[in-house]
């Protein structure tokens, strides 16, 4: 019986994985239209809260995990460099630039912005202030953000580079480099692997 049982519930989730996968992949193609530019073979999975497609440029080869939001607001610009993976649960929201290179991993929940709301006036919500601080948000080639990072106005993660789960990043973070903490910090620098001995002269 329980081998049965075994083959069932195998065949069962070999089932359900197919069909995510394929609603997926239709959901994917019928919108593509709607983006700026969508790659061949990026996959956006459901659910996910899109604004401002005309403006989100997406390479070819990205995933975006369920439960993601992507927006470009206003004149802002999103782009997502070709083979990048967004988890799921992920925010990037552009209200100038936000770009994020290729082959970038997102962990889940990760929150990427150019910008903040207003808040010092003290006589009006937060919600009616609108937004302030617009300042170019770049993510270079191969970088990983862990689980739950914040990645703030005006940061420049460089390629290569790892943030640590939970970081806040308020500053740039150079090329290889390890930065974890609130706010994040630099704590160890790793030097790109040497070309193969077969390939010099």
């Amino acid at each position: 019986m329980r081998g049965l049982a075994r083959v069932c519930g195998a065949a069962c989730l070999g089932l359900y994985r197919l069909i995510v996968r394929a609603r997926a992949k239709a959901f994917s193609l019928a919108i593509s239209g709607a983006f700026d530019s969508f790659g061949r073979r990026t996959v956006i999975e459901l659910p996910v809260r899109l604004h401002g497609e005309r403006r989100i440029a997406l390479g070819s080869d990205v995933f975006v995990g369920a439960g993601s939001w992507l927006q470009a607001l206003g004149d802002g610009r999103l782009n997502v460099g070709d083979g990048t993976s967004i988890a799921g649960g992920c925010i990037l929201s552009a209200a100038s630039s936000v770009r994020l290179g290729r082959k970038v991993l997102v962990a889940r929940n990760v929150y990427v912005s150019d910008h903040i709301h207003a808040y010092v006036d003290t006589e009006r919500a937060v919600l009616e202030q609108g937004l302030t601080h617009l300042d170019a948000v770049d993510i270079g080639d191969g970088a990983w953000l862990g689980e739950n990072v914040v990645v703030c106005p005006g940061v420049r993660i460089g390629r290569g580079a790892v943030i640590g789960a939970n970081a806040v990043v308020r500053e740039d973070v150079p090329d290889h480099a390890l930065a974890v903490g609130i706010p994040a910090h630099v704590v160890s620098r790793f030097a790109p692997l040497p070309a193969a001995a077969g390939a010099r002269n």
